[in-house]
């Protein structure tokens, strides 16, 4: 098999790169057929079943299986287990959009998301910010912010925060070891909420006096339903931090019980479908669209990069990627225009083939611990700097749009808002930290 893997040549990543380039230009270029989610899966299969017959046909059945069993079958268990979960909590109200008001929601979202995950925590909040605002004229930097911040940078701390993080803990990270990126996770969303806060008083002050007196009198106070679903919540985080081999031996010993955690996560789901009172989620407009979509896209995307995987751990010293600095700006570069998980999967195998270089490194997820801090970090907060990016980006953006907020178009987003805010903060991350 390792001789096999050695022969993979680069054109064989050719329809992992094609299935990213569909992912990047089919929001922008072909709206109304990707927006269909058979579409997408057709792109899947077409990319993904050749893709699977080369690999059997050069005897790496081995290395498809394991991508599909231990890396697709869980990433996908894991999203969809918190999407029906967060899925099922409505909050609802409408207060004053002061300044310090906002910014305490932003500043929520960003606690949320390592726990909800990004995902969980922007379609909780968006709606209750998006009211809370509808009565101001200048509305659109929140939602930029909002982005920025619970969508992509809040959900550092636990592998259920970020889909990039769960791939890197299925890798071997263990769950406790995203806890030491607290000082970064703390750096990056105290300066956002703070330049925030600036923007944001900024904005209120230029509020006609009419629209300020309408936001005072129209409050409607915030109410939270469905809460009983954080203990199916707090099941899913307890169930990845401790159903896995580094606590449970027999997971080693036994093959029956290596899906235990999945097993146990779908429990926590089906728990909150059958508890979760049917008009509750009408409500919250939840629909099985977004993962039935990630469901299709992932399908096509873990089985054609393998090759990729392959050719990156075994070519890794040809490619000029030799320091943490190196990976952080390349993975994160990537991670803004393609999918910010696959790509810190493609890197971490990168890393994979360059341990030799780093004789006396601490190894975590099989790599050197400083390489893995550099991938994490960069594919989370890169993640915010489009809108395809990460997945909850483009959410945002649909739900802000349906309620008539005019968001920046695609480069707009880009030039007015993550260049010159996003990426000096980002930077500046690395100086300190990397």
């Amino acid at each position: 098999m390792e001789h096999a893997a050695e022969l993979i040549p680069l054109w064989a990543s050719v329809p992992f790169g094609l299935i990213l380039l569909f992912i990047a230009i089919g929001p922008l270029f072909l709206h109304h057929w990707w927006e269909n989610n058979n579409n997408k899966l057709i792109v899947s299969l077409v990319l993904g079943l050749p893709t699977a017959v080369y690999l059997i046909m050069n005897g790496l059945t081995a290395n498809l299986m394991h991508q599909m069993l231990f890396d697709y079958i869980p990433f996908i268990i894991l999203l969809g287990s918190l999407f029906v979960i967060t899925g099922g909590i409505q909050l609802k109200g409408d207060i004053e959009a002061k300044p310090w008001i906002n910014t305490l929601f932003l500043g929520i979202g960003a606690l949320l998301a390592s726990f909800m995950g990004t995902t969980g925590a922007a379609m909780l909040l968006i709606r209750p910010v998006i009211k809370t605002n509808s009565e101001r004229t200048f509305n659109v930097h929140t939602i930029l912010f909002f982005i920025a911040i619970v969508a992509n940078a809040g959900g550092m701390l636990t592998p259920l925060g970020d889909p990039p993080l769960f791939l890197l803990y299925l890798r071997g990270a263990p769950f406790e070891w995203f806890f030491t990126l607290t000082k970064e996770w703390v750096t990056v969303n105290v300066i956002l909420l703070v330049i925030y806060f600036i923007f944001d008083s900024y904005y209120y002050k230029k509020e006609p006096a009419r629209n300020i007196k309408s936001d005072k009198e129209n409050v409607e106070r915030i109410t939270l339903s469905g809460s009983f679903n954080f203990f199916f919540l707090v099941g899913v985080v307890l169930s990845v931090a401790f159903l896995n081999g580094n606590y449970i031996q027999l997971i080693h010993e036994n093959h029956y019980f290596a899906f235990m955690r999945e097993v146990a996560m779908l429990i926590f789901a089906g728990l909150s479908i059958m508890l979760t009172p049917r008009l509750l989620r009408i409500d919250n407009k939840f629909t099985w669209a977004p993962i039935i979509e990630v469901a299709f896209l992932f399908l096509g995307i873990f089985i054609t990069m393998v090759p990729t995987l392959l050719y990156l751990k075994e070519n890794a010293h040809t490619l000029g990627l030799n320091s943490a600095t190196a990976f952080y700006y390349a993975t994160g570069g990537l991670s803004a225009f393609l999918d910010n998980a696959p790509t810190a999967l493609s890197f971490h195998n990168l890393a994979t083939g360059l341990v030799d270089n780093y004789p006396n490194a601490v190894l975590v997820a099989g790599i050197p611990e400083e390489l893995l801090r550099a991938i994490s970090l960069s594919a989370v907060f890169f993640g915010a700097m489009t809108y395809i990016g990460n997945g909850p980006n483009f959410m945002v953006k649909a739900i802000a749009e349906e309620n008539k907020i005019k968001m920046p178009g695609f480069f707009g987003y880009i030039f007015k808002f993550s260049l010159i805010v996003l990426l000096p903060v980002y930077i500046l991350v690395q100086l300190i930290f990397i």
